[in-house]
């Protein structure tokens, strides 16, 4: 049945079928959230619940006929798919332009098409442009589901202002758990860990379900006990960590950046601990050492060290290259 593979948003959901049942369905949003939470599948669902083709009096596809068949393979002629392609930082405008040609010819199916535009963050100015009159006037019948960032603020305001802000939240503990334990993580320690990392989002717990990103993580942790950091120690552990990856510019980049959250979360423990709040994600064990390095470098510093990690992180996102980020970010710590 529809919905089922969307977790934790009811209330998300509730309001688009709300909106439904009373014929004010808009014709264009903005979703906004953590990464990994179900921005993207929440889309899917709602793009199959729109083009299935047995009706009914609420907002839910049947799972059964062609237009789910079709919508769930991603191969329906009504539904039209775009992404920033990997090896891009910006979204093309000739991908915008080919979206916007497939939502000006007629549906084939019914009478609706819907787009499902994801890294919509990433629209450049020219792309950007190029899509407003579109999302300020769509075809008739058509969606348009722009998929963006945890806010909104790295969204143009001409985007902002002709889309409905829709706000993806994280999952509770407790459906975050049941979650991963259907997917087959059954290891109590393990989900623990899992859950007090990941911040809500399954995406984030299941990216991080991986025993080399938390042999890596004791590196860390031994690196900020140092005085000094040793940089140049840290920034090779670090390279040969994102090489076990592969050579797939992808795969090392997604490892570069969770070890960048493990990072941060370490930090932000630090900081808890050395003004008497408990640790979020760290054990007992490590919470000692983390308030260790908390009380010996201080706020400011270790909030300088946040603000860094969070804007190498972006560096990552931007496709600078690994090897400058990585020894920069050491260096700092230094």
């Amino acid at each position: 049945m529809s919905w089922d593979r969307v977790r934790g948003h009811d209330r998300v959901i509730q309001s688009f079928d709300a909106a439904w049942r009373k014929g004010r369905l808009g014709h264009a949003y903005l979703f906004v959230g953590p990464v990994g939470v179900g921005k993207h599948t929440f889309a899917r669902e709602l793009a199959r619940a729109l083009l299935c083709e047995t009706r009914s009096g609420t907002l839910q596809a049947c799972g059964k006929c062609p237009g789910c068949t079709l919508a769930d393979a991603g191969t329906h002629p009504d539904l039209a798919l775009a992404a920033r392609p990997e090896d891009k930082v910006e979204f093309p405008i000739e991908i915008i332009r080919d979206l916007i040609a497939q939502l000006s010819l007629k549906p084939a199916r019914g009478g609706r098409k819907v787009a499902i535009v994801d890294d919509a963050d990433d629209l450049n100015a020219e792309s950007a442009n190029a899509f407003l009159k579109t999302l300020e006037e769509p075809p008739p019948g058509s969606v348009l589901i722009l998929i963006g960032g945890p806010s909104p603020e790295r969204q143009f305001t001409t985007i902002q202002s002709r889309c409905q802000l829709v706000s993806f939240r994280p999952l509770p503990n407790a459906e975050l758990t049941k979650l991963l334990r259907e997917k087959g993580i059954a290891d109590e320690a393990r989900l623990d860990r899992l859950v007090r990392v990941a911040g809500g989002s399954p995406g984030q717990a299941l990216a991080l379900d991986d025993e080399s990103l938390w042999e890596f993580r004791k590196s860390l942790l031994a690196a900020l006990e140092q005085q000094p950091v040793d940089a140049f120690a840290l920034g090779t552990k670090w390279m040969e960590h994102l090489d076990d990856a592969g050579k797939e510019a992808g795969q090392r980049r997604r490892r570069a950046s969770l070890v960048l959250k493990l990072l941060i979360g370490m930090l932000q423990d630090a900081l808890r601990l050395a003004h008497g709040v408990p640790a979020l994600v760290a054990d007992p064990a490590e919470a000692v050492a983390l308030k260790r390095v908390g009380d010996r470098l201080g706020s400011e510093k270790l909030m300088t060290w946040l603000d860094r990690a969070a804007e190498a992180d972006l560096q990552v996102d931007r496709k600078v290259q690994l090897e400058l980020v990585v020894d920069a970010f050491a260096d700092a710590l230094a």
